[in-house]
């Protein structure tokens, strides 16, 4: 009996100790794989976020692509070195899978912002500091964000709006060019003199230094309307003079054509009165 003992004994020694280097082995391949992977990892997040800083792109954005691929690279290493202790990893996947289908579900409308944010940053329809109409808010770009748009109004509020809502619809950048035309109107009487019109209208845009030579500006009658003839007058400035020369010019337009006799009409009816008699 105690032979048979110590061979029994010696036997569940033996599959211990064959057990316990099996699974030492595995634990240190598991480990390997996991302090490896790592590396690997952030060695490859890092190498994406200075490629993109390479190339101009946001840092913003290249800062939470970074985070993304070390994520996404991590979550790979750590599923091998547990594939490695024998786990079925199957089961974990699949969790992943319904989890992260819920947490899309659930963040739709985040994600959407997001993925405008980047198609924003990436192409760059504006940069901070443009006066942009978006969304159907007109102000300055103050921040861009993945997620929101900071803009500034004229009137010196400040509005956060998602991206989603930029994106969806149209952009009007006022700052893209270096230049603007100012698009006026002025109105004159049938009586008036048209070529002594466009002369004075000519004198008061070169005596402005604002407005530039090239493009030339356009004088022109615009429309033979019911109560006056309506010249359009487009002088081209630069994008930071355009209100500025827009509300200077119709003041002296307007001074002008009184000092020169010229008539501004408003609209005016003639009513008739019949009186019938009996």
């Amino acid at each position: 009996m105690e032979e048979i003992d110590q061979v029994m004994n010696g036997d569940l020694v033996a599959k211990a100790y064959a057990l316990g280097t099996e699974f030492g082995i595995k634990l240190i391949t598991a480990l390997i794989i996991f302090v490896i992977g790592r590396w690997v990892a952030r060695w490859l997040a890092g190498l994406v976020q200075k490629g993109m800083a390479k190339a101009g792109t946001d840092s913003t954005l290249g800062g939470f692509l970074r985070n993304i691929v070390y994520i996404g690279l991590l979550t790979f290493v750590v599923l091998a070195a547990v594939a490695q202790l024998g786990v079925q990893t199957t089961s974990f996947i699949a969790v992943l899978g319904a989890a992260g289908f819920a947490v899309g579900l659930a963040l739709q409308g985040s994600l959407a912002n997001f993925a405008a944010g980047v198609l924003i940053i990436i192409f760059r329809p504006f940069k901070v500091g443009d006066f942009v109409e978006a969304a159907g808010i007109a102000g300055v770009v103050e921040a861009i964000q993945i997620f929101t748009t900071t803009l500034r109004t004229g009137d010196n509020k400040t509005i956060v709006v998602p991206n989603g809502q930029i994106t969806s619809g149209t952009i009007v950048n006022y700052s893209a060019k270096d230049t603007r035309r100012v698009d006026l109107v002025f109105g004159v009487g049938y009586g008036d003199d048209l070529d002594k019109v466009r002369r004075v209208i000519g004198q008061v845009l070169a005596e402005d230094e604002r407005v530039l030579k090239e493009p030339e500006a356009t004088i022109g009658v615009l429309e033979l309307a019911d109560s006056s003839v309506n010249f359009a007058v487009r002088p081209w400035v630069k994008t930071a003079d355009y209100w500025p020369v827009y509300f200077d010019i119709n003041e002296k337009i307007k001074k002008r054509f009184d000092d020169e006799g010229i008539t501004i009409p408003f609209p005016q009816q003639d009513v008739y009165l019949h009186q019938v008699s009996g």
